[in-house]
């Protein structure tokens, strides 16, 4: 805006430069899908680290494989995940679903575990009344301390949680349901046909007295376990309302990568593909545990090999590491958490342009894999497009394959490789992001020059850090947008055509060595 000059001297107007600095995106956010014994339903919950999954989701379970590749994923460089917990909950037979440990205090006071299971069946909810006349609420009542308590083996119980202030007036700023699904990580509370008295106080000590049953929660239940490639599983993975299930994935902000440990569902993998391509996140497959060469000789089924597989990858076999729930006897473990854990690291070191695959990429925590494969073999199924996991002298256990599902040489296909195709949907997510601000921008020459300078920018400072071939930028990307990309007729419509090329690196997979022996000179 122009200043407004009304007295007689200098005047300082600030013009703006027109740039917008487009910043890339994170690109090995992971997110994980399978059944657990306790943790949130109802989101995709984020967690930071092992310890955070084990807090949330109580760790590793020897009757489901999420919480091994959780632990496989931060040990091999993960930093941040999306944990979605998948319970059986319509089924007919209601043993089998899971359930939320509850108790209804003094038959006022409702109070719920936070989700189903029975991990809350060991805790346990006191009460005590605050009878100064300024704890009163807008109804005149008693408002009240609230104590959550972990049972011990003994009976008694250990405050964990510890709530202030508390009223049953729904209207109150400190209404107990409010203030415990905000601030509570245990419990949730909801008041009894509408009563508005606090419940009576405990009439026990709990470090001296046993806690009785009715302030326990009781009744929690796992329900069935939900192992992959059975039905169940596969409906509650894959809902057919399109609600629950990976669908929560869609409320988060992003996520690049996707695992469900040990589905091997050709139809599902399928369908995992398409949700993955139309969320520009990358699938992880892994193969099932008794598969052999022979059984991919022929490459993997061609129900998962169509359009969408260029957002997916299969690793073969499955790797051997020490079970810490075995007393760190090795187990048999499918590669997904491992595979997720590698493509972070290599990320974070060499960028997502660098295959993750090779010597730098070995595996952390692995003393081997099922199945040892010779070079013949590996060069069968690395034509196939099936990226092998192999064990070498002195390198140990290390990822010799970077091929998406449609990698196959016989289809020629131009999403070959990991690296390329991460790499576009890297430039497709940070742009997508970044220029928002063109919306309802003045569809001309201006506008135009503005995303050719932003964009530009972003593609050059990739091509410095190696991300494409070429000596030069005009070897290794372009930015159109302009008159050439966008017509009158375009711009009628409400569009701005931008288009962005860029050479890819793609790995070296063949190393040719050519020796010739020197003749010796002879003197003329």
């Amino acid at each position: 805006m122009a200043v407004a000059v009304n007295y007689l001297g200098s005047y300082v107007e600030e013009i703006p430069s027109g740039v917008r600095t487009v910043t890339g995106v994170a690109t090995s956010i992971t997110a994980f899908v399978g059944w657990a014994a306790k943790g949130p339903i109802d989101r995709a919950e984020l967690v930071l680290s092992w310890a955070d999954f084990d807090r949330k989701f109580s760790g590793l379970d020897k009757r489901s494989l999420l919480g091994y590749a959780v632990y496989q994923f931060f040990n091999n460089g993960g930093s941040r995940a999306y944990i979605v917990r998948l319970v059986t909950s319509d089924d007919t037979l209601d043993d089998d679903n899971a359930k939320t440990s509850l108790v209804t205090l003094d038959n006022k006071l409702i109070i719920n575990a936070s989700n189903p299971g029975t991990w809350a069946n060991d805790y346990a909810v006191i009460t005590e009344q605050l009878i100064n006349e300024h704890d009163k609420d807008a109804n005149g009542k008693n408002k009240f301390r609230l104590i959550v308590v972990q049972v011990n083996n003994k009976g008694m119980g250990l405050p964990v949680e510890v709530f202030e202030n508390l009223s049953m007036d729904s209207n109150d700023a400190r209404f107990v349901g409010t203030v415990l699904k905000n601030d509570s990580n245990l419990v949730r509370a909801a008041a009894k046909d509408s009563a508005i008295d606090p419940p009576a106080d405990s009439s026990f000590d709990i470090s001296n007295d046993a806690i009785p049953d009715d302030a326990k929660l009781m009744n929690g239940a796992e329900g069935k376990v939900l192992n992959p490639d059975e039905g169940a599983f596969e409906k509650a993975l894959l809902p057919s309302n399109g609600t629950g299930g990976a669908y929560y994935l869609d409320r988060i902000d992003l996520f690049n990568l996707l695992c469900v440990p040990g589905e091997t569902n050709e139809a599902v993998i399928s369908s995992l593909e398409n949700f993955c391509r139309n969320r520009r996140a990358f699938l992880i497959t892994d193969c099932a545990k008794e598969t052999t060469f022979d059984d991919l000789i022929n490459g993997p089924d061609n129900t998962i090999t169509g359009d969408d597989s260029i957002n997916a990858a299969l690793y073969f076999p499955w790797v051997k590491a020490p079970d810490p729930l075995q007393e760190n006897r090795p187990g048999e473990f499918p590669p997904c958490g491992f595979i997720a854990g590698l493509y972070a690291r290599m990320d974070a070191t060499r960028g997502v342009w660098r295959a993750p695959a090779g010597t730098d990429a070995s595996l952390t925590g692995v003393v081997g894999v099922t199945i040892n494969l010779t070079d013949n073999e590996n060069g069968v199924l690395n034509l196939k497009a099936v990226n092998c996991i192999r064990t070498f002298p002195v390198l140990n256990t290390i990822v010799w394959g970077a091929r998406t599902l449609q990698g196959s040489d016989e289809r020629g296909s131009e999403w070959k490789y990991i690296p390329v195709r991460r790499t576009a949907l890297y430039i497709e997510e940070s742009l997508y992001r970044a220029l928002k601000w063109v919306v309802f921008e003045p569809n001309d020459e201006p506008l135009w020059a503005q995303i050719r300078l932003n964009v530009g920018a972003f593609m050059h400072n990739l091509f410095q850090q190696g991300a494409f071939q070429g000596l030069t930028p005009n070897d290794a990307y372009f930015v159109r947008c302009g008159n050439e990309t966008t017509t009158q007729n375009d711009i009628n419509l409400g569009f701005v055509n931008i288009v962005v090329g860029f050479a890819p690196l793609r790995p070296a997979e063949f190393v040719v060595i050519k020796l010739q022996q020197m003749a010796g000179q002879t003197e003329v």
